[in-house]
């Protein structure tokens, strides 16, 4: 979890937030540009209580981009976000009390401790002390933080350190989880366990999930809709089944995995190919 999104926040009720349904996000004609270079030319994007949505793109396409809009880490240039009916730029506090933000390359204070890194999260977020140390002692459990608990940051693994912004995002249980390549470092034994908590985050707490990974089969198992993102806009969305369809040209029946659909989708099947076939003459030409 990156420690700059921890900045000016109090607590929020999940029950009161996620009442009806009304989007979590919403986000209509997104533009960021950085100087000359456009990040996102309007980009469109609804996640609703009870969705993991897969935000799937090439590299460069936008999508950490899209992520720290929402979390209010950086504004557009032009369009609207909206998250649980808060504007993340001029509403910071709201937004950011209601997130759980897991980067793709989290910053971690590395002369703290695990423990002490979550007293101060804790703090920041204004948690009732016991129940926070309740809350941390079971996940911390649960991901084999305990050897490492008084150990300094600096000296953990990376996948350690991932378990550490995990369950700092985790720990406020927040309606809104975003995360940017979480599974980064974990072994099997976490993976499955973080899989289970995003299931449990939409099925049991109505909460969302926004996830973006590059692992096609993770987001085929566990997104219940995916958006491909493709400069800089969403150039395909909905069930692997919608996705099929719109990749065969509305066949029923295709049995193409999500990397072959996002592969023609973003245009990059025939790039592909012809990588390929170049590769193949020059190492296995025959003389």
């Amino acid at each position: 979890m990156d420690v700059e999104a921890l900045e000016t926040q109090k607590p929020l009720s999940t029950s009161s937030s996620i009442s009806g349904f009304d989007p979590i996000i919403s986000a209509t004609n997104v533009v960021k540009q950085y100087g000359l270079v456009t990040a996102l030319s309007g980009l469109n994007l609804t996640v609703m209580p009870g969705e993991i949505y897969g935000l799937l793109g090439p590299n460069g396409a936008g999508k950490s981009t899209m992520i720290k809009i929402i979390n209010g880490l950086i504004e557009p240039t032009s369009g609207i976000v909206k998250v649980l009916g808060h504007n993340p730029s001029s509403e910071p506090v709201e937004v950011k009390s209601s997130i759980g933000y897991v980067s793709e390359n989290s910053t971690l204070y590395e002369s703290l401790s695990p423990r002490d890194f979550f007293e101060f999260v804790a703090s920041v977020r204004k948690l009732d002390p016991k129940l926070a140390n309740e809350r941390v002692a079971r996940l911390a459990t649960a991901f084999g933080l305990n050897e490492y608990y008084d150990s300094p940051i600096a000296t953990l693994s990376m996948g350690t350190k991932q378990k550490v912004s995990i369950i700092a995002a985790l720990m406020h249980e927040p309606p809104l989880l975003l995360l940017d390549e979480p599974l980064n470092g974990l072994d099997a034994k976490s993976s499955r366990i973080l899989k289970d908590l995003i299931s449990f985050q939409t099925e049991k707490k109505r909460g969302a999930v926004l996830f973006s990974t590059h692992i096609m089969e993770i987001a085929e198992h566990i997104c219940t809709r995916i958006g491909i993102i493709y400069q800089g806009k969403i150039v395909a969305e909905g069930s692997l089944d919608e996705l099929r369809r719109a990749a065969s040209g509305q066949q029923v029946g295709s049995t193409q995995t999500l990397e072959e659909v996002f592969l023609k989708l973003t245009h990059e099947e025939e790039e592909i190919a012809e990588t390929v076939r170049t590769l193949r003459e020059a190492f296995y030409v025959t003389k």
